[in-house]
């Protein structure tokens, strides 16, 4: 409900009040959430949406929009009363109401996939400020790609509030300092300095200085030390960080967490809990603010509205340039429009290698190099890394440069030893909006580095293709340390994550094929992320694999005529072996069938039918050979069935040893299968 302003509030300030009390009306209603950040940040959102953001609200995936990730996203209040007031479709008051509910608009942390004009999904702190140094890599790479000396058609800036928290978190840290390497000009932050964290203040473990930490980062850093009142002082700092064009800038807001609450501002009382009825009209009285809950002024409704007719007039007048520029650049309009609708080149896949069973055998981690390198040539929509191995994770693409700091048109990303950064930049070049297929890659185990990132990709809905190499005791004399053991069960349970385990060249390219068609959700309702667990060791090509069969999940590779007697169930770097044992196991007279499963999830997603016709359950007798923890297996091979799995921590020692060691063999295999 609007009512009247009364006269002596003006009109920035009945505009300020609105998000705070959106935010306290909000978090009170659902006795949950955390109002302190709202009311402590709401002069330097507003100022930012009100004078400085580009964006059109009935429109919130035009390409050219300025992003904006809300990297502290417990305070997620502050950007829903933003996007409400500035009328961005499909969020309407009742909305608001609904915080924190079931099924609601308005999560407990911003959610992409929920909210419309939510860029990323934020609320692991520090995630979104990494997530903002993928958005700003994104617009720097398409920007020096697509852009021409007289048409500017990628131009936008990614703008980004985060607190103590996200500073505290060491992720932040590795993406900062990415960003400053890269001279990310294009990207600003925020930083609500408001000394409070859930357990108190700062004071008690985070006494470190800030701004020069951001300034070894080579940012731009700036200094508003009143954020609660001088709008001017922010206006002027935001004017100035767009001056500066090769540095990431920060701008340091000196706030009071909880501003306007007479007994709870700058503590951490009003971090993370509803203020309280008794406080919310003291609050109420100490601001002024004479309206009931979810009551807006409407000349502060009326006055955030206005971003509904400018946001049409930016988004007009891209159109004609765009316009233009399909016309005298019809050419790279056409890669653009392509990368923007989410569709793949027809015929793509057509790229993929192919293999000869026979032909020479080799590390699956190789014919990974060998497809990232064809599809590259296909797929200017593909650019990504490794966290410093590169050469061991054969992730670079050899018909680009390094993306770097005046060199951003190339697609071979440096990003050092930073695992979780990584996550998380892939990520944020993922949720761009401009189709980019973004990957990252490490070795096996140290996804513990990042898997929150990699678990946020899939809650995100965020295509990237995770490439992880190393992926089992075979890669030998590192030894525990380096070795995955429990890694690809944990990595299945994230919900939503395809993960990949391909036997040979032909699986490799299949999961490849899988992985680009999942990162585009081509079949499907939206992007989905996959994982790739790629060997060192050498494999052979085997007789019966096929790229059509990854798409499956599971699919028989060999068999028997008639009911089996067994079944060996294998996956990467032992397929082979339950190959070579089924053919010993014949020849002593057994029926045995011999299926790859490089993919639990794609598999469980075929219908009933499908399912029994490669595993059918008149065959009790099954075994899986899978050299990793046997856990989340019990329900492919049953009561009566087995596996040869690892459920301790490896060993240093030659991977052929460590093989043979723990009883990968084929004679092992045979005296298993045998014995069920």
């Amino acid at each position: 409900m609007a009512v009247s302003a009364p006269t002596k509030q003006s009109l920035e300030e009945l505009c300020i009040n609105s998000i705070r009390f959106l935010a306290i009306d909000a978090v009170e209603k659902a006795n949950s959430g955390h109002p302190g950040l709202p009311m402590g940040a709401a002069p330097m959102a507003f100022v930012l949406w009100d004078k400085f953001m580009r964006f059109n609200p009935k429109n919130p995936k035009w390409f050219n929009r300025d992003r904006f990730v809300l990297s502290a996203g417990h305070g997620c209040m502050l950007q829903y009363a933003l996007l409400y007031l500035t009328g961005y479709r499909g969020l309407e008051l009742e909305d608001l109401k609904q915080f924190r509910q079931w099924e609601s608009k308005t999560p407990g942390h911003p959610e992409n996939f929920q909210t419309e004009g939510v860029e990323v999904t934020t609320g692991p702190l520090g995630q979104g400020i990494a997530n903002a140094v993928g958005l700003a890599v994104a617009e720097a790479h398409l920007a020096a790609k697509f852009n021409k000396p007289d048409l500017t058609i990628v131009d936008h800036y990614t703008y980004v509030i985060l607190g103590d928290g996200c500073n505290m978190e060491g992720i932040s840290g590795e993406a900062c300092s990415l960003a400053g390497h890269w001279g990310l000009g294009k990207l600003i932050a925020f930083y609500d300095d408001n000394h409070i964290s859930i357990d108190g203040s700062t004071d008690i473990s985070f006494t470190e200085d800030v701004s020069k930490r951001f300034e070894s980062y080579n940012w731009h850093v700036l200094h508003v030390e009143n954020g609660n009142t001088d709008l001017d002082a922010i206006a002027k700092a935001i004017e100035e960080a767009k001056k500066v064009t090769d540095k990431p800038t920060l701008i340091k807001v000196t706030t009071t967490i909880g501003f306007g609450s007479p007994n709870k501002a700058n503590s951490h009382d009003v971090h993370g809990a509803a203020l309280g009825a008794s406080e919310v009209q003291a609050t109420r009285d100490h601001l002024g603010w004479n309206y009931g809950p979810f009551e807006v002024p409407e000349d502060a409704l009326g006055h955030f509205r206005k971003a509904v007719d400018r946001g049409a007039k930016y988004e007009e007048e891209w159109n004609s340039l765009w316009t233009r520029y399909k016309a005298e650049y019809s050419e790279e309009a056409a890669v653009l429009e392509r990368m923007m609708s989410g569709k793949l080149p027809d015929g793509w896949d057509k790229s993929l290698p192919t293999f000869k069973p026979g032909e020479k055998a080799d590390a699956t981690r190789n014919q990974s190099g060998a497809c990232l390198n064809a599809i590259a040539g296909v797929l200017p929509d593909l650019i990504g890394g490794s966290a410093d191995l590169a050469p061991s994770n054969k992730t670079l693409l050899k018909s680009s440069k390094d993306f770097q700091k005046g060199a951003y048109e190339n697609r071979n990303v440096r990003f050092g030893v930073r695992e979780h950064g990584m996550g998380a930049i892939c990520n944020g070049i993922a949720l761009h909006g401009s189709g980019l297929i973004s990957y990252g890659a490490t070795f096996l185990v140290f996804t513990d580095y990042m898997r929150g990132a990699i678990r946020l990709s899939a809650l995100s809905q965020a295509g990237v293709i995770w490439v992880m190499t190393h992926d089992s005791i075979a890669l030998g004399e590192d030894g525990p340390t380096h070795q995955p053991i429990e890694h690809i069960p944990s990595l299945r349970a994230i919900p939503d994550l395809i993960v990949l385990r391909p036997a040979d060249g032909n699986e490799t390219s299949g999961a490849y094929k899988v992985a680009v068609e999942k990162a585009k959700g081509i079949g499907a309702d939206h992007p989905y992320p996959s994982l790739l667990a790629l060997s060192r060791q050498n494999l052979p090509n085997l007789e019966g694999t096929s790229i059509e069969g990854v798409a499956k999940g599971g699919y028989t590779i060999s068999d028997s005529e008639g009911t089996p007697d067994i079944i060996l169930i294998g996956t990467g770097g032992e397929l082979y072996l339950c190959a070579e044992a089924a053919e010993k196991l014949r020849a002593q007279g057994k029926k045995v069938r011999v299926v790859s499963m490089p993919s639990c999830e794609l598999f469980d997603e075929q219908d009933e039918a499908y399912r029994e016709s490669v595993l059918p359950k008149a065959v009790k007798k099954r075994l899986v050979v899978e050299a990793g923890s046997s856990y989340g297996w019990h329900r492919y091979f049953g009561d009566q069935g087995s596996s040869i799995s690892v459920d301790r921590f490896g060993a240093s020692s030659p991977g052929e040893v460590a093989l043979e060691r723990f009883g990968y063999t084929v004679d092992n295999i045979v005296s298993k299968a045998s014995a069920l």
